[in-house]
């Protein structure tokens, strides 16, 4: 794949989990690259990126999502507009979902996708959507495979998520749907859009990121808390460095190839027990959850642990499966990382950061 470097590119969210590894991988490439961030004063928030290899190639502005207008200066002479950030938070209740969660995700997708037809420079703005827009569960997973005989893909969209039920897949879903109806609407759009929908990301970052729904996935297994027994559930992992891989390859491929696509970007699907096998065979000095517990017993506590009992009749002995064979196919990935070296480098990072204590 051919990258040219005589422009910039744009990435949102460039401060945080995904959007860190993203503008790694962008500086090896030789790229300079502009970042949108809430303080570009703040150096606490920035010293991370800066102190990368190619750092020097880094350009900081101050633009917020639901400010109109607020990324047409960084945007300037950019190539490629990554639109990385949106609110990751679950166990958001009804009432907050819509200022914390639909809100920024819809209005900040369409601020970005508004100004890039501003910017005739742009011409190709890659969003980073979710598996969460194409199902919620295993439940809709398993309907799919009824209906069709195949498994899940990017021709399905999530009719499960609601604002009372999953708003966080909800607004994920609402984001990507605005983002498509909106490039629809425009005439001689001067971009193409592509989406990529990883499922839950894992793997070492450019630093720990202590708030991120991914890195308090792996303490809370690693902690002990669930080594009394976890259900049998089912989730989607993904690599951060391959998702990462997969954005550029969405950002930089022919038209051709991938314009106006969708591309699942999933790399093993396990449950709870499997990944705390994974992980105990080389961190045997603590305790993953080992042991499964019934489905009627997970039902019961469910909302004692964040969930609801709707969530845990959906997802509990069901494999949230998804085909990822269009992604490498189009975006020529060769193969994801192994589910035991996510997990690991990831673990490993957290315990030499001391997020994990050393046992």
């Amino acid at each position: 794949m051919k990258i040219s470097t005589s422009s910039p590119v744009m990435v949102t969210g460039s401060t945080g989990f995904v959007g860190g590894v993203l503008v790694q991988q962008l500086l090896e490439a030789g790229l300079t690259v502009h970042c949108p961030v809430r303080d570009a004063t703040n150096e606490s928030k920035l010293e991370h990126l800066k102190e990368l290899p190619g750092g020097d190639k880094l350009k900081f502005f101050s633009a917020n999502l639901l400010d109109q207008g607020s990324y047409l200066e960084s945007m300037k002479g950019c190539s490629v507009v990554f639109h990385v950030a949106s609110p990751f938070v679950t166990g958001v209740t009804p009432d907050k979902a819509e200022e914390m969660l639909l809100e920024p995700a819809v209005k900040g997708t369409l601020n970005v996708l508004e100004s890039a037809t501003e910017v005739a420079t742009v011409k190709r703005v890659v969003l980073t959507s979710s598996t969460m827009s194409v199902a919620t569960d295993g439940t809709d997973c398993m309907e799919v495979r009824a209906k069709t005989g195949k498994m899940i893909n990017e021709e399905s969209w999530n009719e499960s998520a609601t604002k009372d039920y999953e708003p966080y897949a909800y607004s994920k879903t609402l984001a990507e749907k605005a983002a498509w109806e909106f490039v629809k609407k425009q005439e001689n759009c001067n971009y193409d859009l592509v989406a990529c929908n990883p499922s839950f990301v894992m793997g070492p970052g450019v630093k720990v990121h202590e708030s991120s729904e991914s890195y308090t996935f792996i303490q809370t297994l690693g902690s002990g808390a669930l080594s009394g027994g976890c259900p049998d559930f089912g989730m989607a992992f993904v690599d951060v460095r391959d998702v990462a891989r997969g954005h550029i390859a969405a950002g930089f491929l022919p038209s051709e190839t991938v314009a106006n696509q969708r591309y699942i970007l999933n790399g093993k699907t396990a449950t709870l027990i499997g990944v705390g096998q994974e992980l105990s065979e080389k961190y045997s000095n603590y305790s993953f959850p080992t042991r499964t517990i019934p489905k009627w017993l997970f039902w019961c506590v469910a909302p004692y642990v964040g969930m609801t009992r709707q969530y845990a009749s959906r997802v509990v002995g069901r494999p949230y499966e998804m085909d990822n064979a269009k992604s490498l196919r189009d975006l020529d990935l060769g193969e994801y990382r192994t589910l035991e070296e996510t997990m690991s480098d990831m673990f490993q990072q957290c315990i030499d950061s001391g997020f994990i204590p050393t046992k």
